[in-house]
């Protein structure tokens, strides 16, 4: 396991009753109802979804500045993350599809595999879920 060289941020969340609870950060920026798919609030998979996406583009941002590769400014993702049974436990899957409107297609391959390696929820799921990554 891959242990960080050090701590740039520390994220402090406080979450009661579960999928029918609440979620508030420490900061206050945070402050949601959560409930089963289907229900109410919003749910840990739309908040997976929400968090995975925005990391990856910081990502994509963090190797185009590298490359010095110019991002396109409509840059976005479009997350999806299923919920399900695998044996006697339940997993998660992720398909993430990449808009880089007016990119070359190879190059904006070669920057989605290399932010692929670089952005922290595809190293910490790396072998533990299905991700699929595909440009628009």
């Amino acid at each position: 396991m891959a242990q960080l060289e050090k701590v740039l941020y520390t994220a402090h969340v406080h979450t009661t009753g579960g999928r029918d609870g609440a979620s508030r950060s420490d900061d206050g920026k945070l402050d949601v109802q959560q409930s089963a798919p289907g229900g109410s609030g919003t749910n840990p998979e739309q908040l997976f979804a929400a968090g995975y996406s925005a990391c990856f583009i910081g990502a994509m941002k963090a190797v185009a500045a590298r490359q010095k590769v110019t991002l396109p400014s409509d840059v976005a993702i479009d997350a999806e993350v299923d919920l399900g049974p695998t044996g006697q436990a339940y997993g998660i899957a992720v398909r993430l599809k990449v808009h880089l409107p007016g990119m070359d297609k190879a190059q904006a391959q070669q920057l989605v595999d290399t932010a692929h390696q670089v952005c922290p929820y595809s190293n910490a799921t790396r072998g533990n879920i299905d991700v699929q990554i595909t440009l628009a």
